[in-house]
């Protein structure tokens, strides 16, 4: 699929670049297929390769000059223009991080090959007072309070008997409690198979997660995520006495571990749909927490399984390879003290502090 997104590239070695002759919009093509090929080299998936193409490519159309003459004013100009589209912070966002990687990779490779071929010197045009921050600051996802939660999930659970269809019902329950106490993603959750759980592995056994969020378009990561604060017992449960009623046609370990009620051309089961967990969540929430309802989604009960599990001892380094963080920094803003802590750690700090000095005065 690479082949899709490159062009045939030529030789960019001697000193006009192989290119006496061709038009700037050749060499202009070339240089954004240079950099896809350096992508694809580090193991960036097709889709994103083909993602980073297309803002390029459009981005280059909104500039009214060639990539090499860009300055900061042009991406200025861009950044406002996907802002006034309505275009989401993430977006703008990435838009700016491909096209600042873009230049990154010029400077770096290709500054001489540029000046010897068209005179311009480039400039890297994202810089410090027009980059885009993080999505993620700025829209802290603080979650509710563990009592809050330990209510939602409480009721969701004994509404489990008077379900109309007590199937999806409790795998949904299971799912969302996922989310809770392992700090799943949703997608991670959806990919498991029956065979991902592995309760022979360690104290409480452990879920292969195979389809773990790898950064920048480099594929999935996996990890290994212990069954932890009654997870195990969770999973003892949905695989004896919940799982096989769905049909023997699901029960091999390459069946979906959380299947739909659907079911496949072959006859099989479908996976769950990220959707369908995400509105039975919502309905939950909405019957058992209303004062949540609309704020309270898969993700913001991933920040609760941190917070929650640093509140209880984990230390920041177990609770980023549970999470299946790369950065430590990642993990620091999934976690949310609440003040009553910070405060107890005030008064102990100065109870220690007034003991010592109640200890030298004698």
């Amino acid at each position: 699929m690479v082949g899709v997104v490159l062009r045939v590239v030529r030789s960019l070695s001697d000193r006009n670049g192989g290119l006496v002759g061709v038009g700037e919009e050749w060499f202009e093509g070339e240089l954004v297929d240079r950099f896809l090929l350096a992508g694809a080299a580090a193991g960036i998936s097709d889709r994103s390769l083909a993602e980073d193409r297309s803002v390029l490519l459009a981005f280059a159309g909104f500039a009214g000059c060639r990539l090499w003459a860009v300055q900061c004013g042009e991406v200025d100009r861009f950044l406002v223009y996907l802002r006034g589209r309505g275009c989401a912070r993430s977006t703008v966002y990435d838009r700016a991080n491909t096209i600042a990687r873009f230049y990154d990779f010029l400077l770096e490779r290709y500054q001489k090959r540029v000046y010897d071929r068209t005179g311009w010197v480039v400039v890297q045009p994202v810089d410090e007072f027009n980059r885009p921050r993080h999505t993620g600051y700025g829209s802290v996802r603080v979650p509710p309070a563990r009592g809050e939660v330990e209510a939602l999930f409480e009721g969701w659970r004994h509404d489990l008997a008077g379900a109309r269809k007590f199937l999806p019902a409790a795998r949904n329950y299971v799912v969302a409690s996922l989310w809770r106490r392992a700090g799943l993603r949703i997608n991670e959750s959806v990919m498991l198979d029956v065979g991902d759980w592995r309760p022979d592995l360690g104290a409480f056994g452990k879920l292969h997660v195979r389809y773990g969020k790898g950064s920048q378009g480099r594929g999935p990561r996996a990890r290994l995520v212990p069954g932890i604060d009654d997870v195990d017992v969770l999973m003892r449960w949905w695989l004896a006495e919940v799982r096989p009623q769905f049909g023997l046609d699901t029960v091999g370990p390459k069946a979906p571990l959380f299947p739909s009620e659907r079911r496949t051309i072959g006859g099989a089961h479908a996976r769950v749909g990220a959707h369908t967990l995400r509105t039975a969540l919502a309905a939950a929430v909405e019957r058992w927490l209303p004062g949540w309802t609309g704020r309270l989604t898969p993700h913001v009960l991933r920040h609760f399984c941190a917070s929650s599990l640093y509140e209880r001892g984990l230390d920041l380094k177990a609770i980023q390879e549970l999470l299946g963080h790369e950065w430590l920094a990642t993990t620091t803003r999934y976690i949310h003290v609440r003040d009553e802590r910070i405060e107890r750690a005030w008064v102990q700090a100065n109870a220690r502090l007034t003991a010592r000095l109640s200890g030298a005065v004698r």
